[in-house]
């Protein structure tokens, strides 16, 4: 019987089953963006919009600059997913604001 069933799983067509699913899901795994990456327009709009909220002179501009957008961001989110974003999520959106933040200096678009 156990031959049986190993004959089985080494038949060409069950092999190409398996490769299939076993792609499938990593293609699953591989795809999935994290969450700051599907608001990236918006991310880019907050910082631009804290870059000029906020003067250069101001005390504490980075934090400042970094609240700013972020309270920008979650009302668009929270009007978007239509209930307030959890702990994780706003940790997720503040390095999203840091890395687009980051990626638009080096670029010299602020």
């Amino acid at each position: 019987m156990w031959e049986s069933i190993w004959n089985l799983l080494n038949s060409p067509a069950a092999i190409t089953a398996i490769a299939g699913i076993v792609l499938w899901l990593l293609n699953r795994l591989y795809a999935k963006k994290p969450l700051w990456a599907q608001f990236e327009g918006t991310l880019i709009e907050a910082v631009r919009f804290a870059e000029k909220a906020v003067p250069d002179d101001a005390e504490n501009k980075a934090v400042r600059r970094l609240d700013q957008a972020l309270k920008y961001v979650l009302k668009i989110y929270e009007g978007m997913k239509s209930r307030p974003a959890t702990d994780a999520e706003i940790d997720e959106i503040k390095d999203g604001i840091r890395l687009v933040h980051n990626e638009l200096d080096a670029s010299g678009v602020l």
